[in-house]
């Protein structure tokens, strides 16, 4: 029997390449190469696509992918020369140009099936200022916030002095279609709030300041097209007053338990909440639910992230790995769910 070939595309343009290269070494050396012949394509953070490793066999513990550090560009290939007939591609991609639709569109376009999200999950997903309206609809409970969306002098002062008016501090700017803690900063005073702002800025025109809220952060990972399962919620245990981009994946200041210890109605109100939301953004393949749970035991969704972090040590696998389903698994899995979801991509078309 024929291998199933897997293109994963890892790297990407945004401030979250990182991240992706960590997850996509996992993934490499995860994989059942029994099932697999694995064909690698590295993003510049420039945006060109480079030809890099394949693997018929599990590489070596010392084996990395290239990076931007170690690019050779000389490989470097047209994005549609990734097309092979009856392909799966894993984009192993976070954040702007990876899980905002825009590299699902272009896989659409070429016919191919992909694991994840399509265009309108993660594009909803992705911004945190469209996610909120969709999840207001379905009567998902969030906290208060307040979207900063058109960036001029006066709507900036008109929205810190809403902010003052509705929010209590501290309360956490965030840039709407950023992932992995990458912009956010924690305000505890109106005078520091235009500084967090045009940090935010940096990274995106469109603005989210939520509530802070003093409470635990767990996390529900999500499964399937249209049949969905969901984990028993697990804790991000911190260090740190601030979980942040760099306390979780330079400094590595967190541990989590799996599943957390909160009372099961709480687990499964907080399960209910993630199909949902998942539901609502028409989600497909997966995705991790990230709730806020307060001392009086009221939960709040904070966001979905459509390709979370998926290195095996992340929340996504772990959570799977609680529920008896191994990293390697669960790839089978994402794998099937894409083809899944390219057929019945194709079907719809042909009528």
């Amino acid at each position: 029997m024929s291998k199933q070939l897997l293109i994963l595309l890892y790297g990407g343009r945004s401030a979250e390449r990182e991240v992706s290269v960590l997850s996509a070494e996992s993934v490499i050396s995860a994989i059942n190469y029994d099932n697999y012949l694995v064909k690698t394509f590295f993003i510049t953070q420039t945006g060109d696509f480079v030809q890099t490793q394949t693997f018929d066999q599990t590489p070596d513990s010392a084996t990395k992918l290239m990076t931007n550090e170690t690019v050779n560009l000389a490989d470097k290939v047209s994005p549609a020369s990734i097309y092979e007939k009856d392909a799966v591609v894993f984009p192993v991609l976070h954040g702007p140009m990876g899980e905002d639709g825009s590299i699902q569109g272009f896989l659409e376009i070429l016919k191919l099936a992909y694991v994840g999200p399509s265009i309108i999950s993660a594009s909803v997903t992705m911004d945190k200022i469209m996610a909120k309206h969709v999840f207001e609809s379905v009567d998902v409970p969030q906290v208060p916030y307040v979207a900063l969306t058109d960036i001029t002098e006066i709507e900036i002062t008109a929205k810190i002095a809403e902010v003052t008016e509705k929010l209590t501090y501290p309360v956490f700017v965030k840039p709407a279609n950023m992932g992995s803690s990458v912009g956010i900063s924690k305000v505890d005073r109106q005078e520091d709030l235009r500084a967090a702002i045009d940090e935010a800025l940096k990274f995106d025109s469109r603005i989210l300041i939520e509530q802070g809220v003093d409470a635990r952060e767990i996390e529900v990972a999500v499964l399937g097209n249209e049949q969905v399962t969901t984990t028993w919620p697990g804790e991000v245990v911190k260090d740190v007053a601030f979980y942040d981009y760099q306390s979780k994946y330079i400094d590595n200041q967190i541990t989590m338990a799996i599943p957390a210890n909160i009372p099961e109605a709480v687990m499964v109100d907080m399960r209910q909440q993630a199909e949902k939301a998942y539901r609502a953004v028409a989600g497909t393949g997966l995705s991790r639910c990230d709730f806020f749970m307060t001392a009086d035991g009221q939960i709040y969704l904070n966001e979905i992230n459509a390709i979370p972090g998926f290195t095996q040590f992340s929340m996504y696998p772990l959570l799977w790995e609680n529920m008896g389903l191994s990293y390697a698994d669960l790839i089978d899995r994402l794998v099937a769910l894409a083809i899944e979801a390219f057929e019945t991509r194709e079907s719809k078309l042909q009528n």
